[in-house]
């Protein structure tokens, strides 16, 4: 399981790298769940990892195919590997999809797309979870993440039982979708989310001083990198027997 920590500027990309994180996302969490950080702010954040990380973005909910599909190419060119929307206010299938579709030609050859869901759906009129698995895996994206709308109601770990995340994981990688699971986790999360199955954790407060809208501190995310390398290696290891059957 890789690390994902959101960062919303150079500065913060920096503390993220010194802590360790696997990937380096930039978000504006002052803007929301998915707060797009502004071009010349993810340059900036592109320039600081130098290429020592896989850097990713946010680019808010979607709204509309053209502008997106602009979005994700201007990030895509300014290097994001990957690009992730959500969909508050949208719970049409199609129109994801079609959203979904846009991206992910605006990207290109440049960047893969990832598809959020909210497991606080219905508080932001989106689609269900599961049904955005399909939308995804129709739409041809790249991933999925399972994410939290309202940043001040319950985490992911008070919306969802294990049950019900390992069967969503599962169900999402049975859809070929790399899977991503966020929202409001912390270090004690981590068990949850490894448990569940997860490609990635990410994370913003977990790694702040101060809650998702102070600074990332260095010490939180290298405290949290080492956590969730205690967990991958507690992982239990696939039978190749089992496997090839």
């Amino acid at each position: 399981m890789k690390l994902l920590v959101s960062v919303r500027n150079a500065i913060d990309a920096s503390a993220a790298l010194d802590g360790g994180a696997d990937i380096i996302d930039a978000k504006e969490p002052a803007s929301g769940a998915l707060g797009a950080v502004d071009l010349d702010t993810f340059e900036r954040i592109v320039a600081e990892v130098a290429g020592a990380r896989t850097v990713t973005a946010a680019l808010g909910d979607a709204v509309d195919e053209r502008a997106i599909a602009r979005m994700a190419d201007a990030f895509a060119r300014a290097g994001a590997r990957l690009v992730k929307l959500g969909f508050a206010g949208i719970a049409s299938p199609p129109h994801v999809m079609s959203l979904l579709a846009a991206a992910r030609d605006g990207a290109a050859t440049h960047a893969g797309v990832v598809a959020t869901a909210y497991a606080d759906a219905d508080r932001v009129a989106s689609l269900d979870p599961f049904a955005m698995i399909d939308a995804a895996a129709k739409a041809g994206v790249t991933g999925i993440l399972l994410d939290t709308a309202d940043k001040q109601g319950p985490g992911l770990t008070g919306l969802m039982s294990q049950e019900r995340l390992s069967s969503w994981v599962r169900t999402a990688h049975d859809a070929r979708l790399l899977v991503a699971l966020a929202g409001k986790l912390t270090a004690d999360d981590l068990g949850y989310v490894s448990d569940a199955g997860a490609d990635i954790v990410g994370v913003r407060g977990a790694a702040c001083d101060r809650g998702r809208t102070g600074l990332i501190a260095a010490a939180r995310v290298r405290a949290l990198r080492s956590a969730v390398s205690r967990r991958s290696a507690l992982a239990p290891v696939p039978d190749p027997v089992s496997a090839s059957e």
